[in-house]
């Protein structure tokens, strides 16, 4: 079974390690590289203290910090494979376990033009880079990253099955439900989270744990960087949404569990009332058995708005837009970087003048 309290690890548990490292402030690409050294130094290091660790992950940002300025964020981003990775794969290598390391940014295929990506790596006990994440849901408005388009299931450590999502992109229970359909046992989210939405973070990760059978393993920033001050928190959660461990508030906390792929597995197969993943596409099953229709309930999606967004996403926009707002910027907050929202005659203008230029 899946546990937490001591250093080891079996032929059926996964150790998993997060490491909750306090939120670097950088300007350099020299300042980063030495934090990088610090960071494969705490993998060796760890390992020594938790000889069954499989996995350690750190937290998003941890490699490079935030980089407040636009013009530091663009020479500070790098290529991945590059000296970074190639650091962070020597130490998992020297040390025999996998890890998961934070690259923000990630220079784009375009790089100086366009932003760069907020970007994780899952490295192998053989140093070699096993998955690329890049965020899907940046943290509008404030983070500029350009978006990445999709999530990836990895083998893992002793086989199982391993999903990246990073910070913001566990607000959204689509990105749960997809790597949880495509196989993941364990998805990992790295955060650089602030207050004040502390509770609401600790609370989110659980329920998702819970809501898709899944192991969740969350390492989140500690400490302040001039700008945002960090609640930590980090935290293994078992699949059935209760906490194995999980730091406070504390600079350089650890938690650490064994997680147990058997017992996962067997939740899966076996679980009935509780079994999330089975029941959302065999719907009522029960009774369209009694019904004398089959045995596989129903099949079809039944959300209206799901269907609009993979048919006609810009009327899922609109749909979106007519519960919310039509604008990116908001009038009375606004922020650096977006545009002021026009009023509603300059929007019916603007309207106006695109129809007519596709005509």
């Amino acid at each position: 079974m899946s546990r937490h309290g001591d250093i080891s690890s079996s032929d059926d548990t996964v150790g998993v390690c997060v490491f909750q490292y306090p939120m670097p402030r950088l300007h350099t690409t020299e300042e980063v590289i030495d934090n990088a050294k610090k960071i494969c130094e705490i993998v060796k290091g760890v390992k020594t203290g938790l000889p069954g660790m499989d996995l350690i992950v750190f937290p998003e940002y941890s490699t490079m910090g935030i980089m407040y300025d636009r013009q530091e964020m663009f020479d500070t981003a790098c290529a991945i494979p590059g000296d970074l990775t190639e650091m962070f794969g020597a130490a998992c290598k020297e040390a025999g376990v996998w890890g998961v390391f934070s690259l923000t940014g990630e220079q784009h295929e375009e790089h100086p033009k366009k932003n760069p990506y907020n970007t994780l790596v899952l490295i192998n006990d053989e140093g070699e880079i096993v998955q690329k994440y890049r965020k899907i849901l940046p943290w509008t408005p404030v983070e500029g990253w350009t978006p990445g388009g999709t999530t990836f299931v990895t083998e893992g450590p002793k086989g199982m099955k391993v999903s990246l999502i990073i910070c913001d992109d566990g607000n959204y229970p689509e990105i749960w439900r997809d790597c949880a359909m495509k196989g993941a046992e364990l998805i990992i989210r790295p955060q650089g989270y602030m207050y004040p939405a502390k509770d609401q973070q600790v609370q989110v990760s659980k329920t998702m744990a819970w809501c898709n059978q899944v192991y969740v393993a969350v390492a989140n920033a500690s400490g302040f960087d001039g700008v945002y001050t960090y609640f930590g928190h980090s935290a293994i959660i078992g699949s059935d949404g209760r906490t194995l461990g999980e730091c406070g508030t504390e600079d350089n906390g650890i938690q650490y569990a064994q997680l147990s792929i058997s017992q996962i597995r067997d939740a899966r197969a076996n679980d009935q009332s509780q079994n999330q993943l089975f029941k959302l596409t065999h719907r009522g099953y029960t009774g369209v058995y009694a019904n004398g229709d089959g045995d596989k309930g129903v099949a079809e999606c039944p959300f209206d708005w799901y269907k609009t967004w993979v048919t006609n996403p810009k009327l899922a926009q609109e749909m979106s837009e007519t519960v919310t707002r039509r604008t990116i910027g908001v009038a009375c907050c606004p922020v650096s970087g977006i545009p002021p929202p026009v009023n509603e005659e300059e929007d019916e203008l603007l309207e106006l003048t695109n129809e007519l230029n596709l005509e």
